[in-house]
């Protein structure tokens, strides 16, 4: 199959989720996955399994927040930045965002806007 423009803007959204300090184990391992299929027979199935992991992980805002304001939300970001953090979420909320803007869940929402180029 030929790299089309679209999918070649997966492939460098893919990179930089992978580069992303906030990207999960699970989603650099599927990504890398399917990089190392396309062009091979295997590329339909790591695509689809690529795309169900993005879709698991991208963090809605309402999640942020709320996670932000959690107990555990403060164990991992500390007191302090965990209330910057859910102020951000507020912020994106009604600026109408849907969801977080890290660089690992930008670059997936970049990707799923364009999943129809992989699928």
């Amino acid at each position: 199959m030929a790299v089309t423009m679209g999918k070649e803007y997966v492939i460098e959204k893919t990179k930089e989720l992978m580069n992303a300090a906030s990207c999960c184990a699970e989603a650099k391992a599927a990504a890398q996955a399917w990089l190392d299929a396309i062009g091979t027979d295997g590329e339909a199935a790591a695509a689809k399994a690529y795309v169900a992991e993005l879709e698991a992980d991208i963090m809605p805002v309402d999640g942020l927040i709320a996670f932000a304001k959690s107990e555990t939300g403060a164990q991992v970001f500390g007191a302090e930045m965990a209330k910057n953090v859910a102020a951000h979420g507020e912020e994106i909320k009604a600026a109408g965002g849907k969801y977080c803007d890290c660089p690992a869940c930008a670059a997936v929402a970049a990707i799923l806007e364009k999943k129809d180029e992989i699928l």
